[in-house]
C-alpha cells in the first residue's frame, strides 16, 4: 500500500488548496462542476487514475454535506424519474466504453452544451419549463456520460433548470443526484482495490477542510442569489463544461 505525499510542497499545496477550494464554492452554489475547475490544477502533480478517484470520494462527501444540511429542500419526484434512468445510461455508457471509441461523442457533446448554453444566456432564450418526459432523455444522456467520462452533471442541471422554480431546490436536487452516482463510482473503485491506495484517501482528507470551507461558502453565496442570477451562473458552468469537452476531444 502506498502512503506517499512527498511530493506535496508548499507551492504544489497551495495550488491544489486553491484550486479545489474555487471547485467546491462552484459545487456548493450549484451542485456540480468540480472536475473542471480542479482536473486542470491537479493534473499538474497527480497522473489521471488518481485525480478520478480523489475527486469522486471527495464529491460525495460534498454531496453529503449539502444533504445533511438542505436534503429536505430536494424535488423528490424529479429524483424519482431521474435515478433510474441515471442508472440505466450508465450501463449503457460502460457498455459503450467496454466496446466502442468514444471520443467522437465528447465533440458532439460538447457542441450541443456550448450552443445550448449560449441561447440560454442570451436576450433571445424564451422562460420555458420542460414537460416530465424530457427526464428520459436527459437521465439516460446524463448516465451514459458519467460512465464514460466521469462528466454528466451539467445535463441533469440543464433539465432540473427547466423543471425546478426553487433555485435551492434545484441547487440541492442537483446534489443529491451528483451524491448517487459517486457514490456508485467510489464503490466501484473500492471494489477494484483503487482506494489501496491509501496516498489518495489521506490526501482527500488532507484536503477536507478546505473543501468543506468551499461547499458552505457556496451555499452562502447561493441564498443571496435571485432565480435568474442562478441559472445565469448555472448556464456559465455549462457552458465552460461545453469548452472543456471539446478541448479534451482536440486535445486527443
Amino acid at each position: 500500500m502506498a502512503l506517499d505525499l512527498g511530493w506535496l510542497t508548499f507551492g504544489s499545496g497551495a495550488v491544489i488548496c486553491v484550486a479545489i477550494a474555487v471547485a467546491y464554492l462552484v459545487f456548493g452554489m450549484v451542485g456540480f462542476g468540480t472536475a473542471l475547475v480542479a482536473s486542470p490544477a491537479l493534473a499538474l502533480y497527480l497522473p489521471l487514475a488518481k485525480i478520478v478517484p480523489l475527486l469522486a470520494l471527495m464529491d460525495m462527501l460534498a454531496a453529503m454535506t449539502n444533504i445533511y444540511k438542505d436534503g429536505r429542500k430536494a424535488d423528490v419526484q424529479e429524483l424519482k424519474r431521474l435515478v433510474p434512468l441515471m442508472v440505466v445510461g450508465s450501463l449503457v455508457g460502460a457498455a459503450i466504453l467496454l466496446k466502442t471509441r468514444p471520443e467522437v461523442m465528447l465533440l458532439v457533446l460538447g457542441i450541443f452544451v456550448v450552443a445550448y448554453s449560449l441561447y440560454s444566456l442570451s436576450k433571445f432564450s424564451p422562460k420555458r419549463k420542460f414537460n416530465p418526459g424530457a427526464a428520459v432523455p436527459f437521465g439516460l444522456v446524463g448516465g451514459v456520460f458519467s460512465a464514460l467520462f466521469g462528466s454528466g452533471g451539467f445535463i441533469y442541471a440543464i433539465y432540473l433548470s427547466g423543471r425546478i422554480e426553487q433555485k435551492e431546490g434545484m441547487r440541492v436536487t442537483q446534489t443529491t443526484l451528483i451524491g448517487l452516482s459517486t457514490l456508485t463510482r467510489v464503490i466501484l473503485f473500492l471494489l477494484a482495490g483503487v482506494y489501496a491506495d491509501i496516498s489518495i484517501v489521506l490526501l482527500a482528507l488532507v484536503l477536507l477542510p478546505v473543501m468543506l470551507v468551499g461547499v458552505n461558502a457556496g451555499r452562502r453565496i447561493t441564498l443571496r442569489l435571485t432565480r435568474d442570477q442562478f441559472i445565469k451562473i448555472i448556464n456559465v458552468v455549462v457552458l465552460c463544461s461545453g469548452v472543456v469537452l471539446i478541448g479534451r476531444y482536440l486535445g486527443q
